[in-house]
């Protein structure tokens, strides 16, 4: 049995939560892991009785399309890299399986606390609408980052599927990204890690039980950004000390020049 499938059995035992149950968590705390496949089947058994998994219309799993836009200094990229303070991500994220389509804006609010804004997109999701740019302006500018002599350009899209867990005791969630691929705008350089997972807990300060177990399992968080660390690896000219490690560790490829 492959890995794969072995997570396709763990997730089917749990049971269903739907979309309506979730609590919203637009305002949260993340961490983000990333883990050899072959782990996903014991954390998933190692976790509460309660948790549940998110199912829609019989589905389990959920592919993620993402485009993301920065400056052409990469002023996001760059605040995310140096650990600025007012440091913000913009993309346009499409839900696969339902066709649904957003624009959204995340920024860092007090405490480190991830903040995270959005609005139903049905624009060209290869560039922003003058709706959506106004729609990112205001956010931004609520943040405190001056917006006035910025322009966005698309500068990286990841896929992947995801799994999506609530855990009740705690009103939090974690979720399992597989099937990771990146690749710039001009589609000629890809980078795909079929032998790796992203898990992220959305929780309070304290940490959810789901972290808790990772922390056992010698888990540790670490600073991956699909953005950051993805644009890192395929433009190895750009400054990127924070997530070395992790690129190192799990993206070697990108690191050597070896083909994805």
């Amino acid at each position: 049995m492959s890995a794969l499938d072995s997570i396709h059995t763990a997730v089917t035992l749990l049971r269903p939560v739907g979309l309506d149950e979730l609590p919203p968590l637009m305002t949260r705390l993340d961490r983000k892991y990333v883990l050899p496949l072959v782990d996903l089947p014991i954390l998933f058994g190692g976790l509460a009785e309660d948790v549940r998994v998110l199912e829609i219309d019989g589905a389990r799993r959920f592919g993620y399309h993402s485009r993301y836009f920065d400056t052409p200094g990469l002023d996001g990229y760059l605040g995310a890299a140096r650990q600025r303070r007012r440091r913000f991500k913009v993309r346009v994220r499409t839900y696969l399986d339902s066709g649904e389509r957003f624009v959204e804006v995340k920024t860092r609010g007090p405490r480190g606390i991830t903040v995270k804004h959005r609005m139903p997109y049905d624009g060209d999701p290869h560039r922003l609408s003058p709706a959506a740019r106004a729609y990112a302006d205001d956010v931004l500018a609520a943040a405190g980052i001056d917006v006035r002599h910025l322009r966005f350009e698309p500068t990286l899209t990841t896929a992947y599927r995801r799994t999506t867990l609530f855990l009740p005791a705690t009103d939090s969630r974690l979720t399992v990204d597989t099937g990771l691929t990146w690749s710039l705008p001009d589609g000629r350089h890809a980078l795909r890690v079929p032998d790796r997972a992203i898990v992220e807990t959305k929780a309070g300060r304290a940490g959810s039980g789901a972290d808790r177990l990772l922390w056992s399992l010698r888990h540790r968080p670490c600073p991956v950004s699909k953005y950051g660390t993805g644009l890192a690896a395929l433009r190895p000219e750009l400054p990127a000390h924070r997530w070395l490690p992790v690129l190192r560790r799990h993206f070697p490829t990108a690191l050597d020049g070896s083909p994805a």
